[in-house]
């Protein structure tokens, strides 16, 4: 089985090893999830587990939802993602999942959607420098300054970064290391960071970097 759960960011802190090292880590809140379907090859043309997140109220739910649910005997869930599997899992639909699979897994991925920063400029977006504060530059400070060639090709290049739509992507982090699993409150500690704001859903899955 290629373990993976779903769950929301906690927070980021720092906790500190036996020599005195500061480990920055993020908290990240891991199940339980609930197994929604199990896909296979004979029918869905590959395995994938469907895991559910975060009850959801029935009154919100579409009705399709509520089916869904009701097949397992749960209730419909906030956040609904499946985790591919490479052959034949023993896991049975309507099956919990908890942090504790995680135990044996040195390194995770962490997918999840990037805070939006909505329609920004190049100063923002790439870093640019802008152009001199001094005298002679009349309200252009922050823009980006030429970006075409001449009369040949006589049209900007594909490629040019320009001020546009900033973040709200799908980032994944790879190969975070597991610092600690805490069963009793659902918490996985990973090194560093990971995308989205704080209580943004996430899929946390066992690496495949090599």
């Amino acid at each position: 089985m290629r373990v993976g759960l779903l769950g929301r960011k906690v927070g980021m802190t720092q906790i500190f090893e036996a020599d005195g090292t500061a480990v920055p880590i993020t908290v990240l809140e891991c199940g339980p999830c609930t197994v929604l379907q199990v896909r296979t090859e004979e029918r869905d043309g590959y395995h994938a587990l469907q895991l559910g997140f975060a009850d959801k109220k029935r009154k919100s739910a579409t009705q399709a939802e509520r089916g869904h649910a009701r097949r397992v005997d749960a209730e419909p869930k906030r956040y609904v993602r499946e985790i591919r599997q490479d052959g034949p899992s023993d896991v049975a639909e309507g099956q919990t999942l908890t942090v504790e699979v995680f135990g044996a897994i040195p390194r995770v991925d962490v997918i999840g959607t990037s805070k939006g920063r909505g329609y920004s400029g190049v100063v923002k977006r790439h870093g640019f420098k802008g152009l001199r504060a001094s005298h002679g530059v009349k309200r252009m400070h922050r823009h980006p300054g030429s970006s075409g060639p001449s009369a040949d090709p006589a049209h900007t290049r594909k490629g040019i970064r320009k001020p546009g739509q900033y973040g709200n992507a799908r980032i994944t982090a790879r190969n975070l290391k597991v610092v600690r699993v805490d069963p009793t409150n659902n918490l996985l500690l990973v090194r560093g960071a990971v995308p989205g704001p704080n209580g943004g859903f996430l899929t946390v899955r066992q690496t495949n970097k090599v």
